[in-house]
């Protein structure tokens, strides 16, 4: 594991107007992939988190290029996003996860709201994307 922090300079000792809104940043190896807790800020100094995952794959022709997904979190969404996080974490820590079928397991929100069943989300089906 690596761990970055600070706001990176350029050889003339100015802050590079890229890394600007990087605050802290720290970098976990876990297998084929990559991932990136950035930490930033806006222009108002708010704080946010970009979760980046990077995995590296073998293109056409033989290239390597690294396909990236990133999430990003807002301060008000911390607590509610931990929480989600740890539940499903425990979840399968706990060992509740055998014998279930994905389609039966509930999904809900925090505040009391209505819990809703997997079941109860659209069918999206994918394989006539790209057919006319």
């Amino acid at each position: 594991m690596e761990e970055e922090s600070g706001i990176k300079e350029d050889v003339n000792g100015s802050e590079d107007k890229n890394q600007k809104d990087e605050i802290f940043t720290k970098v976990v190896r876990a297998g084929k992939r990559t991932y990136f807790f950035d930490v930033k800020a806006t222009r108002k100094e708010d704080y946010y988190l970009t979760i980046t995952e990077s995995k590296k794959r073998l293109g056409k022709e033989g290239k390597i290029f690294y396909e990236k997904h990133k999430i990003f979190l807002y301060k008000e969404d911390f607590e509610k996003f931990t929480d989600g996080l740890r539940d499903a974490v425990d979840y399968i820590g706990n060992g509740r996860h055998e014998g279930k079928v994905s389609g039966t397991a509930v999904v809900s929100e925090s505040e009391g709201s209505e819990a809703i069943t997997a079941g109860e989300f659209t069918n999206i089906e994918f394989d006539d994307l790209g057919k006319k």
